[in-house]
């Protein structure tokens, strides 16, 4: 006992070492070669399969269906009547750019680390380390949790209107109510919702596919009766509703508000980053899904938005069931039940968003010995992570048991913002790091395309692009690939993007590859006609001037570890201080309006430090990779999707932020109590120590001087010759030994 004391007096503990140690473990990646092998080897990242079987329009349907039903069911009605009036148009026009700004960082992820399970979690697990990664995968887990069950709750709340509230009437005097659940309110235990969630359970348990056609007819009924509300709404609008400043009868604070629980109504699209693993064309499909979902969901919740604040005064709006009632105010019940009919495939169809890829990051991280090792399992008959599966649903319907639907809405935003913000943050970093850092992925997308099936055009522009040709025997190993080129990829998603190659192109360990127009031999930036082109047009000559005065590097500056690392610490001091921005214009606005010196020069002193951070980041030369797809605007485009993320988020309220609290803390818990010391990487790592002094147990019997032989050869001497005291060697069967057992001399 007395030496266990001893060994934990803080002035024996190396502190430097104990910090270099934790560093180590909670910034650790995952190599991306561990996922090529299993690429090429046909299994899943755990040593299972999931079955490939989505394509674009599958995702595109997934990440709409996700989205519009409650959003547009639910939530459209709960922000008009409680916090913006009919200026909840504004508030999802504010909540999808936040969404786009976030969707074009997600898509970026998305094609830098292919064919994977787990959205964000994965990504930030390849790419920034292993902490934030889990608690990128943690905050993921809380919005699908608390999405399904609000879907749950939404679908209940739609039948007790259709029933007249007989359903929560009988609840409420068979079984009572409960209190605390809310904000103080009393709500009744929601057996219906628990129902409605284990069924669908039921139903993502049984297989992908499956899953998927099943959320594609929900889709397309979904699709035929909004089309219905927006041209019979038209015959019931009134214009008076939107006079006398009733347009934002709670102020543009309201519309903020507002756009911070609106952002609920956009966050389905993050499911399609989570089927990298089922799609079969990643690289492509889960930017152009994400980018179609998000504009196909404004559509619908800006149109919704119109018809039922012109129909229906702000005030009088039904909170459960906004839509149907909108049209039962004006005697037209047929219309309600039409719109029922809606309601519930939109809800479905949201609720199955919710729960498709809840279960499939619980089983990437499981996988990964973050979280518990049998949610890892993957059943063979349905190709799906059953027990994750089951585990997610009860949960889910537990919630949706006991939780109101509002309180659902608001803690689903927050964790969805984090994770969104986190991810930006990713970005912004991975673009400025130098080649070493993310070398692996390069040589992860070639090997991957090696592999991939040609079809359709892209075969053919295979065989008139490429031949075989003799100069890959140069390389005195089997051709990889028809053009000759020992490691550049197929013709495939990614080279139709990139450049076509030749054979006189780089290979991928060249330091240019990637950076230069494989047909043209021009840089890539030349050759794309993107924003610096534009730019370039638009200033004339002056164009150059400018950079050079900006300090902006050139075409040819490569970042090193330095810049590297000057990016990070602007990153995060960037974070902060664009936290603490957001802070002060929202808790002291009534300040600021007030017009104190104090508060004017720190507002200015905030944005300066903002916009000098962006500079010095802007000043940094950029990794020249180019990927399928690649956010556009680095840094600004980052930096806002951060900015806007973390305004909404500090507009949640604060019990919302309490709920939020106690949920990272249990993950702390669980992180730092068990995903750390059973990682996979934690595991490899201490095989490999065990390992290491193995070898160093074997080697302590060899002479070091023995190594150093060619120095000190001399042909008239035997080789064989060792000092006095011998080193153990067994000399050769010609050498005959002396008497004392010596090796004789030549």
């Amino acid at each position: 006992m007395s030496g266990l004391i001893a060994k934990l007096d803080p002035r024996r503990i190396q502190w430097g070492a104990t910090w270099n140690t934790f560093a180590s473990r909670v910034l650790r990646t995952k190599p991306v070669e561990s996922m090529l092998d299993t690429a090429m080897s046909g299994t899943g990242p755990h040593g299972t399969r999931l079955a490939r079987v989505l394509s674009t329009v599958d995702l595109v349907s997934l990440g709409v269906g996700s989205c519009v039903g409650t959003g547009m069911y639910v939530v459209s009605g709960l922000v008009a009547k409680e916090m913006a009036g009919p200026g909840v148009i504004v508030s999802f026009i504010i909540a999808a750019v936040a969404s786009i700004l976030s969707g074009v960082c997600y898509a970026e992820f998305g094609v830098r680390v292919p064919k994977t399970t787990g959205s964000a979690y994965t990504y930030s697990y390849v790419t920034v380390g292993e902490c934030v990664a889990f608690f990128i995968g943690w905050n993921l887990i809380l919005e699908y949790l608390i999405g399904t069950a609000a879907g749950a709750s939404a679908l209940s709340s739609m039948a007790d209107s259709l029933a007249n509230h007989s359903i929560s009437n009988f609840m409420i005097s068979h079984i009572g109510t409960l209190s605390g659940l809310g904000k103080g309110e009393q709500s009744y235990p929601d057996l219906l919702a628990l129902l409605i969630a284990l069924l669908v359970t039921v139903i993502v348990a049984l297989g992908v596919k499956n899953s998927v056609g099943f959320n594609n007819v929900l889709n397309v009924i979904n699709l035929i009766v909004w089309v219905f509300m927006m041209i019979a709404g038209l015959f019931f609008v009134n214009g008076q509703n939107w006079d006398e400043g009733r347009f934002l009868p709670f102020g543009w604070s309201g519309v903020m508000q507002g756009a911070a629980t609106c952002f609920y109504a956009f966050i389905g699209f993050d499911i399609i980053a989570t089927t990298g693993e089922e799609a079969k064309s990643p690289n492509t499909s889960i930017p152009y899904a994400i980018t179609a979902s998000l504009i196909t969901c404004l559509t619908a919740y800006v149109s919704v938005s119109v018809i039922l604040t012109l129909m229906v005064p702000y005030n009088e709006i039904d909170e459960d069931a906004p839509l149907m009632e909108m049209f039962a105010m004006h005697g037209c019940m047929f219309a309600k039940y039409i719109v029922a009919v809606g309601s519930i495939a939109g809800l479905t169809v949201s609720l199955l968003g919710s729960l498709f890829p809840m279960p499939r990051v619980i089983y990437a991280m499981a996988g990964d010995g973050l979280l518990f090792k049998f949610l890892a399992n993957v059943s063979s008959y349905t190709e799906t992570p059953a027990v994750a599966c089951v585990v997610s649903g009860c949960l889910a319907a537990l919630l949706s048991l006991l939780v109101s639907l509002r309180d659902l809405i608001e803690m689903m935003s927050i964790g969805t913002l984090l994770a969104y913000t986190l991810v930006s943050l990713c970005v912004l970093l991975l673009r400025y790091q130098p080649e070493g850092d993310i070398h692996g992925f390069v040589n992860f997308l070639s090997e991957e395309q090696n592999n991939k099936r040609k079809e359709g055009v892209l075969a053919e522009c295979k065989k008139d692009a490429c031949s075989p040709t003799s100069e890959a025997d140069e390389y005195g190993g089997p051709p990889t690939n028809t053009c000759g080129a020992k490691n550049l990829p197929s013709l495939g998603d990614n080279e139709m993007l990139i450049g076509k190659p030749d054979k006189n192109a780089y290979t991928s360990s060249h330091p240019n590859y990637g950076t230069v127009d494989m047909a043209t031999g021009i840089e890539a930036e030349e050759s794309e006609g993107g924003m610096s082109r534009r730019l370039k047009k638009l200033i004339g000559p002056r164009y150059y001037t400018l950079r050079i005065r900006l300090g902006l590097p050139g075409k040819m500056d490569r970042p090193t570890p330095a810049t590297g690392k000057t990016v990070t610490v602007c990153v995060l001091l960037l974070f902060i201080f664009l936290f603490a921005f957001c802070s002060f214009i929202i808790f002291g606005a009534s300040i600021i309006g007030e017009g104190h010196w104090w508060a004017l020069l720190l507002l200015i002193f905030l944005i300066v430090v903002n916009a000098l951070l962006i500079i010095i980041i802007l000043q940094q030369p950029e990794n020249p990779k180019r990927l399928p797809y690649m956010a556009p605007c680095v840094p600004f485009v980052p930096a806002s999707a951060m900015l806007v993320n973390i305004y909404l988020m500090l507009k949640l309220s604060a019990i919302t932020w309490i709920r939020f609290s106690i949920w990272c803390l249990v993950g702390v818990l669980i992180y730092f109590g068990y995903g750390m010391w059973n990682s996979t990487l934690e595991i490899t790592a201490r095989e490999n120590e065990v390992h290491a002094s193995t070898y160093q147990r074997y080697d302590q019997g060899v002479d070091e001087g023995f190594c150093g032989f060619e120095d000190d050869f001399n042909p008239t001497t035997d080789p064989w010759g060792a000092p006095e005291g011998g080193s153990g060697l067994t000399p050769p069967p010609e050498a005959k030994p002396k008497s004392d057992g010596t090796p004789s001399k030549a």
